[in-house]
């Protein structure tokens, strides 16, 4: 008897949650992986291999920045990308986990931009429309030498 109404409760808050989330088609999830796959390769080519102009293939006919200390546009991201180039050559971004919601793509990221450092913790958030980056926001925080516990920022 325990047994059922454990498995009568799972199904009742499954039910719920399938109630509260929009349905998700074939098609969403075929477009939201196509997103993800957009926003990593979009990352990749521009952040790790500092190739602007390949990155921006992912760009959709406007790029809105949120990071206050970035340029909106195209431009401003080769901007971006020239200094990460000239500045940090060996800067390097691993991508420890990607989240997708609809049209948008959240990547939990590991940054260094030096060898040897410990490098950032970043939360990057991208909007997609119609499968090209149209937006993006970002939080960044250092990786401190000593935390207050031992579960690492990723």
């Amino acid at each position: 008897m325990r047994t059922l109404r454990i498995a009568l409760a799972a199904l009742t808050v499954a039910g719920l949650a399938a109630c509260a989330s929009p349905s998700r088609t074939a098609g969403d999830t075929r477009q939201q992986e196509a997103n993800r796959r957009a926003v990593l390769a979009f990352y990749d080519l521009g952040l790790n291999q500092k190739d602007a102009d390949a990155a921006l293939r992912y760009v959709g006919n406007r790029y809105v920045q949120h990071n206050p200390g970035a340029q909106d546009g195209p431009e401003g991201f080769r901007k971006f990308i020239a200094f990460l180039r000239e500045k940090y050559p060996q800067s390097h971004s691993e991508i420890r986990q990607s989240f997708v919601d609809g049209d948008y793509v959240i990547l939990h990221v590991h940054a260094v931009r030096e060898p040897g450092t410990r490098g950032n913790a970043i939360v990057d958030i991208f909007k997609l429309e119609n499968g090209k980056i149209v937006e993006h926001w970002d939080v960044t925080q250092p990786i401190p030498e000593k935390t207050a516990n031992d579960n690492g920022m990723f």
